[in-house]
């Protein structure tokens, strides 16, 4: 017996199965088509989410535009927003005030991953203005190795979900 034969048997077996168990086969076509439908709504979700959101124009900025950008977001999320200097800002490219607590903001506008330099930058970023709390902001993922670091250290991961949902918020009380 060659592979197209052994092949060949087991379509026959399994016809013969489907065609001997109607409720099954319906069952089956059924669940394999919820499968495919609830695929599909969940791309449209998200390509809908994708457009709502701008966030493609955010892959395209430079790093500065993206600083800009988030002024605006966070000023709508209701912070004071400061810009460091572009050069000697020790880490820290936003400072946030808010309810007298100071949060300084790395943003990182990536087409990979952020490792975990943004993370130990934030970390003496936050020492040296002496802020209450520090934020990684990206467009993009975070690494394993950035995401524990991030744990151990009290850094906030703003990733590519959270900003998407930040910027849909923006644009509404706009």
């Amino acid at each position: 017996m060659n592979i197209f034969e052994g092949f060949k048997i087991g379509i026959d077996l399994l016809w013969s199965i489907l065609a001997a168990e109607p409720l099954l086969t319906l069952g089956i076509i059924l669940f394999i088509a919820l499968f495919v439908i609830y695929e599909i709504i969940i791309k449209i979700i998200k390509e809908y989410r994708l457009k709502r959101s701008g966030i493609e124009n955010v892959d395209e900025m430079s790093g500065n535009k993206f600083e800009e950008y988030l002024i605006l977001v966070l000023k709508g999320r209701g912070y004071k927003v400061k810009l460091t200097p572009k050069t000697g800002d020790y880490g820290a490219d936003l400072i946030l005030i808010t309810n007298n607590k100071k949060i300084v903001v790395q943003a990182k506008r990536y087409k990979k991953n952020v490792g975990v330099r943004a993370v130990q930058e934030i970390v003496s970023a936050q020492k040296y203005y002496k802020a209450d709390e520090c934020w990684v902001i990206t467009n993009s993922l975070f690494t394993n190795q950035a995401i524990k670091l991030a744990g151990s250290n009290q850094v906030r991961l703003i990733d590519r979900s959270e900003l998407m949902d930040w910027m849909i918020e923006y644009k509404k009380s706009a």
